[in-house]
């Protein structure tokens, strides 16, 4: 139907747009609880479920207002009928879209129809027609900007649902009441979801604090059920600090298992990047590096701790990553270590050898098979370590013994161990001290009188 007028007659009575509008609705609906069950602990998604929600709103709410002003001008035509018999019904060509045609219709019975105060009056919202909560939209299907229409349905949209509808009161139209039931409902159910999530995402922050208390707890009733005394208690408590500190309650080898072999490798080389930085391993091949990033576990020592102590076993490398340590000798000489460095290398040395004595017989002693320290190493901070045992150092120098024999490699072991220069400077001293006697001896033989 045409006319001069705004088109408030096919905007308010033609149902075609609003059945669209409800297929979409529903068309969008299993999207969105299909995303919101996938992570329904989700914080982060709790903004886009509202939004989502507030948008399918404007739908139901452009339609709804124009439904009921189509039952408006029903309730007019019926009115109309009772007052002229001979034309009832007539009208009921004027209100849906495509039934009529003012150009074939009657001019009067348009007319009559047209300046109708009934339905005039069911496009005011001061209409004695109830329409509940949709009294406000009443002018909005006057629009014929679809932009305005739908802003304004959506700011309808997001003020209900943040209001769970406190502030709508329903006619008594059955689909009414219901509509707004589920609007309340909704508000409710996205309220909920938000406090769960909200408590989850807080629980999940501190799930790892937890942890750490429930693990203190049980080592302190462990400490009370062994008496141990308070020193050593102390010495726990502080150890237990730094590790948790140092891995944050994450087991990496139990994360690197579950891995792919070759995302274990990469993840190995990004992490002990240090050891290309050993002077001792810069010589070696991939191969071999690999073989031990695989071996090494991940140590911490607190301030104080020996790493090594002089005439125990060497049962492990220790390669620094944080913190510094001293290696004092048999001589008392002091080295001091620090990130980067290494102790405990002779073990590597010992392993390609696969002597039961040294060449020296002095600094390394050998009890059967195993190879005693010849310094004590001790920590002077916490120290963050990787170490890699005898047993684990021994299977990689069997695996790749021909390489390990290398003339540069063993240069490279000599070089930068503590060991060897010690063993170095000590041999130079006594060459030196067994020249000065022999200078001194030639000296006074020179002197004395034949």
């Amino acid at each position: 139907m045409k006319s001069k007028d705004p088109d408030v007659w096919e905007l308010a009575v033609c149902p075609i747009g609003g059945c669209v509008t409800v297929d979409v609705f529903f068309e969008l609906s299993p999207l969105w609880f299909q995303m919101r069950i996938k992570n329904p602990t989700s914080l982060f998604y709790m903004p886009f479920t509202s939004i989502m929600s507030a948008l399918k709103m404007p739908l139901v709410r452009m339609l709804a207002p124009l439904l009921r002003v189509n039952q408006c001008l029903r309730d007019a035509c019926d009115a109309y009928g009772m007052e002229n018999p001979s034309r009832v019904g007539y009208c009921r060509e004027f209100i849906d879209c495509g039934r009529g045609d003012p150009k074939k219709e009657p001019i009067q019975e348009w007319g009559k129809w047209k300046n109708n105060i009934n339905a005039s009056g069911c496009f005011s919202k001061d209409s004695t027609f109830d329409y509940g909560i949709y009294k406000q939209a009443v002018n909005i299907t006057r629009k014929s900007s679809i932009i305005t229409r739908y802003i304004y349905s959506l700011f309808w949209g997001f003020q209900q649902i943040s209001t769970l509808a406190g502030n709508q009161v329903p006619s008594d139209f059955v689909w009414e009441v219901l509509f707004t039931m589920a609007v309340t409902g909704l508000g409710l159910l996205l309220f909920a979801l938000l406090i769960g999530n909200m408590q989850n995402f807080l629980q999940s922050l501190g799930r790892r604090r937890l942890e750490m208390q429930l693990r203190r707890r049980d080592v302190e009733h462990w400490m009370s059920h062994r008496r141990l005394p308070i020193k050593l208690r102390r010495q726990v408590r502080q150890s237990e600090r730094f590790n948790w500190a140092a891995t944050q309650g994450v087991k990496e080898e139990m994360v690197l298992q579950n891995l792919p072999e070759d995302l274990q490798r990469d993840i190995r080389r990004h992490l002990f990047k240090f050891l290309e930085n050993v002077r001792i391993f810069s010589l070696m091949e991939e191969p071999i590096l690999d073989a031990i990033r695989e071996r090494l576990r991940q140590k911490i020592y607190i301030e104080g701790s020996n790493i090594l102590t002089a005439g125990l076993p060497v049962e492990k490398m220790v390669f620094i990553v944080r913190g510094q340590m001293e290696s004092t000798g048999e001589d008392r000489s002091i080295i001091p270590l620090s990130e980067g460095d290494v102790c405990g290398e002779e073990l590597l040395r010992w392993c390609l050898e696969n002597s039961s004595v040294s060449k020296d017989g002095q600094k390394i002693k050998i009890t059967g098979n195993r190879l005693l320290a010849n310094r004590t190493v001790k920590c002077l901070s916490n120290v963050e370590a990787f170490s890699l045992c005898a047993a684990d150092l021994e299977e990689v120098t069997n695996l790749f013994a021909r390489f390990l024999r290398n003339s540069r490699v063993q240069g490279a072991i000599r070089y930068e161990s503590p060991y060897w220069r010690a063993l170095a400077a000590t041999r130079i001293q006594v060459a030196w001290r067994y020249r000065k006697k022999r200078l001194n001896r030639v000296t006074t033989s020179n002197l004395c009188p034949r």
